[in-house]
């Protein structure tokens, strides 16, 4: 349960939490809130300051139905972001949100330490590759279809039982190629109905047969504010409520949002358990 984040070995088996930053004008929640020097370093400041571990850097929005862009677009709004942030923290832990080899390769090479790739492996042949070189921690998630067509209509026979088995294929690519250390993502909302990602969360502790941490995505998304009919503003509390159950359920990583409020329930599981 121990990753290795460019020298820096960071112990999952005690819960961490990953704080997201959205670079684009058009994801979900905070889409273009983060759109100039001053605004990325008073809230990755802030998120750090609340206990953040990791921070979670993306470029290319992946909501439901986004708009697809160009690797090369990807580059250019990441790369001065991890500049900025490496001079400003040097100790910080960078995560990028990103299924391009060629980004995953430029933005290590920048100073991120994590690959964090929604397609889990899927969209790139070359990613898996490319991250057993780099030597780096690859999240891999669960994604059926694209951000462009995951969500329509998405269908299983076995939810929990299908992502697994995705999981255990992959999990045995990389390890073929010498990659140590391999986190697994659920993919909440991924190509998933609001019955499908209850499903998951509710049996999230079989996930735990793969022997790998478990990150767990669920802050403010659809699967709450739909349940709940409300917006993805008021979705807090839900999140806090679906973020202690994924703990409780063996999650190691929570990516989050609101940061504060993640570390509150943390140590409040690390009490219980």
């Amino acid at each position: 349960m121990t990753i290795n984040c460019k020298g820096t070995l960071v112990d999952l088996s005690s819960p961490k939490v990953m704080g997201i930053l959205n670079i684009t004008p058009d994801s979900f929640y905070d889409g273009g809130k983060y759109k100039d020097e001053s605004a990325i370093l008073t809230q990755v400041e802030k998120m750090l300051f609340e206990g953040a571990t990791f921070i979670d850097v993306g470029a290319y929005s992946s909501r439901p139905g986004a708009k697809h862009i160009a690797e090369v677009e990807e580059l250019q709004r990441i790369l001065p972001v991890i500049d900025l942030l490496i001079k400003n923290f040097p100790e910080i832990i960078l995560s990028v949100d990103t299924f391009r080899s060629k980004v995953a390769i430029e933005t290590v090479n920048a100073g991120a330490a994590i690959i964090n790739d929604i397609s889990g492996g899927k969209m790139d042949a070359n990613m898996f590759e490319t991250v057993a070189n780099l030597q780096v921690p690859y999240v891999l998630m669960h994604m059926l279809g694209t951000p462009q067509n995951m969500q329509k209509n998405p269908v299983y026979k076995d939810v929990v039982e299908e992502i697994i088995s995705f999981f255990a294929a992959q999990i045995f690519k990389l390890h073929q190629l010498k990659l140590n250390d391999v986190i697994i993502d659920v993919g909440f909302g991924f190509g998933k109905t609001v019955a499908h990602n209850f499903d998951i969360l509710k049996n999230l502790s079989l996930f735990k047969n793969l022997d790998t941490p478990i990150l767990a995505g669920v802050s403010r998304k659809s699967m709450l504010y739909k349940t709940l009919d409300i917006s993805a503003k008021e979705a807090l509390n839900a999140t806090t409520s679906a973020n202690t159950i994924a703990l409780l359920n063996g999650a190691n990583i929570l990516r989050v949002h609101d940061v504060k409020e993640a570390v509150e329930a943390v140590k409040i599981v690390e009490q219980v358990l």
